[in-house]
């Protein structure tokens, strides 16, 4: 049974004192905030607090129990936060997504597929290494985030595979500042080669990586294919689109009975995704760009949903990204392959999307700010508490919000009726 809720704004307050150390689940008052309400996404700085451009405006509280440690089974199962109105909520599930959309909607979902990103290795001392591959520039070189990775300096090498004789090796070739990273350069060991003179590089790599769940999933069970969306064709993400990990056939098939369309763009999801913002006012943060491609059909397919009335609905802040970025970068919607880096956080002009499928986010996270950007970030916050006090499961295989253009705050201000 779907049930809603009626959200009132409070009155100002001031901001909580102290910051989380950890960008997790650890957190200092278990209290909902109670900022006056602001108009986000579609209005000017002018009408924008100063608390939401503080880092401190986006933390909550989460008991650890919430972080979900495993994947909803089935993936349509998860539950589904439904923001419908300035002022409402509901509670659903996922399978029932298409009961709340309309004939004519547009869904624009990322298809990048998950990559065997995490390699463990060696030094020539035998030492253990961990990298984690982050974005490719050509066929051999990688930027990785290495770890230990204060003495892996330009001109080491690492080694992969059995410890005796290792099938790859990594010579890192450059620091790379703006991530703490390492460029690394791979190459096969003369021993691979000579045992299958037909072996590849990224053969052999992809054997040898394994998919990268993030930090906070302590207890894995999940299968490597549980955390890839069912329409993923695309390898090259670091991290999963987690927003899409719901959808399964069924749900496809009832939104396809129900005239909604589909349509994809791809953002490789990087560092510029889980990368924590730190800087006390957000507006200082510099997002690292991440690679993107939005397909001509896509664009058709969006203009032609604009033309009709229709409303564009992105499933992920991947997507937002995607979307949101060309038009930014480029001064309209068109096709596009590149580096997108935008960083949206309330006060923003939306361009192209109208509603948002999201899952929920770590606290002082770019993903959060994003999301108070569409709707307000007192009324998220709200919401989020709402979620908590309600057993919602939190981060990557957790639960989904729905928010729906009548909600967003380029449709009016919450009231206080």
């Amino acid at each position: 049974m779907r049930t809603s809720i009626k959200y009132v704004p409070s009155q100002p307050e001031t901001l909580p004192t102290e910051l989380p150390t950890e960008r997790s689940s650890e957190s200092a008052k278990d209290e909902s905030p109670t900022v006056e309400p602001q108009s986000g996404a579609a209005q000017p700085e002018a009408h924008q607090t100063g608390v939401d451009h503080s880092l401190k405006g986006y933390h909550y509280t989460l008991p650890p129990d919430l972080i979900a440690q495993q994947p909803a089974v089935p993936r349509d199962s998860a539950r589904l936060l439904v923001v419908d109105s300035p002022v409402n909520h509901r509670h659903s599930h996922f399978r029932d997504l298409g009961e709340f959309l309309q004939p004519g909607d547009l869904l624009v979902f990322n298809n990048t597929q998950v990559i065997p990103a995490r390699l463990y290795g060696q030094k020539p001392t035998g030492a253990k290494v961990e990298v984690f591959l982050l974005e490719p520039r050509g066929a051999c070189q990688w930027l990785a985030l290495v770890r230990p990775g204060k003495r892996i300096r330009p001109g080491s090498h690492l080694y992969f595979g059995d410890p005796v004789e290792p099938q790859l090796m990594a010579t890192v070739d450059a620091i790379d500042a703006p991530t703490g990273g390492r460029w690394l350069t791979f190459a096969l060991m003369p021993g691979a080669i000579s045992a299958n003179p037909d072996l590849t590089l990224n053969e052999v790599m992809t054997a040898l990586g394994q998919i990268p769940l993030p930090p906070y999933i302590t207890e894995p069970q999940a299968t490597p294919e549980q955390y890839q969306t069912i329409y993923a064709s695309q390898p090259g993400a670091v991290a999963a689109p987690t927003a899409g990990l719901h959808f399964t056939a069924g749900v496809f098939q009832r939104l396809a009975e129900r005239g909604i369309e589909t349509a994809q763009v791809t953002l490789h999801v990087g560092i510029g995704t889980f990368r924590p913002v730190e800087s006390a006012d957000i507006t200082d943060h510099v997002m690292h760009a991440e690679r993107a491609e939005l397909p001509q059909t896509t664009v058709e397919q969006i203009q032609q949903t604009k033309a009709r009335g229709g409303r564009v609905i992105a499933v992920g802040t991947t997507t937002v990204r995607t979307l949101e970025g060309v038009a930014t970068q480029t001064g309209q919607l068109t096709a596009f392959t590149g580096a997108v880096n935008l960083f949206i956080y309330p006060g923003y002009q939306w361009k192209v999307v109208d509603g948002l499928i999201t899952n929920f986010h770590l606290p002082g996270s770019s993903l959060l700010m994003l999301v108070s950007g569409l709707i307000g970030r007192e009324r998220l916050m709200a919401l989020y508490q709402a979620a908590i006090e309600a057993r919602y499961r939190f981060y990557s295989f957790g639960d989904a919000m729905l928010i729906l253009p009548a909600a967003t705050s380029a449709q009016g201000t919450p009231s206080t009726d």
